[in-house]
């Protein structure tokens, strides 16, 4: 039987890096949810579809099939059995990711492709609602969370990392209003599954917290 490790939490507690890390200690597949629809975004930017065209995206997201694999200790993710990989990261493709991922179809075609990935492999996913709707029995669940302003903090450093100039009591600000917005949205909102356990990681490492999911599997 596959395992699968739903990490939820707010944005900049994380779960990205840490689901990453526990994959390759584990050899599970890390689903990078955002890339999947990332992906589903370059689908409806071929099929010359716009942001604004609701009725079109919500019909033609059916017809897009999308999943991840592991190659050579690389992430590969798949659309319709095509690499595209170097294709997803664009200024283009992020446009449509954020005006088509609120779409009702697109969100539940998504889910299901997901659900079908985590199904037959060893799956580490991480997102807002893993653990409450998308493998709602998940073997271990994590709700991994910091305080605001150590958050702010590391987003300011991956920021000066960069040579991006950064203010971080604006980050700060903005962090507090997403999780305003994520935990208050009207699809799955962001929230601790009853039976997920609480890490927060604001005093850790990337690896301590990474460590700290593995004992509980």
């Amino acid at each position: 039987m596959s395992v699968s490790i739903a990490i939820d939490g707010p944005a900049g507690a994380g779960k990205s890096t840490i689901a990453r890390i526990i994959a390759k200690k584990l050899g599970y597949i890390y689903v990078d949810t955002g890339a999947m629809y990332r992906a589903m975004a370059l689908y409806l930017i071929r099929e010359k579809i716009l942001p604004s065209e609701t009725d079109r995206i919500s019909a033609k997201c059916r017809e897009a099939d999308i999943t991840i694999r592991y190659e050579n200790g690389e992430q590969v993710v798949y659309l319709n059995g095509e690499n595209v990989n170097g294709l997803i990261r664009t200024q283009e493709v992020g446009n449509m990711a954020s005006a088509s991922s609120p779409n009702p179809e697109v969100r539940k075609k998504l889910v299901e492709l997901q659900r079908r990935l985590a199904a037959g492999s060893d799956v580490v996913m991480d997102g807002r609602d893993i653990g409450t709707c998308v493998l709602p029995d998940a073997q271990v669940k994590v709700y991994l969370t910091a305080d605001s302003r150590v958050r702010a903090d590391r987003r300011c450093r991956e920021l000066m990392e960069k040579g991006v100039p950064c203010d971080i009591d604006t980050i700060e600000k903005e962090i507090i209003e997403r999780d305003r917005q994520d935990m208050t949205r009207e699809i799955s909102p962001l929230r601790q599954a009853d039976d997920a356990v609480l890490i927060d990681s604001s005093g850790m490492t990337a690896e301590e917290a990474a460590d700290a999911v593995i004992a509980l599997i």
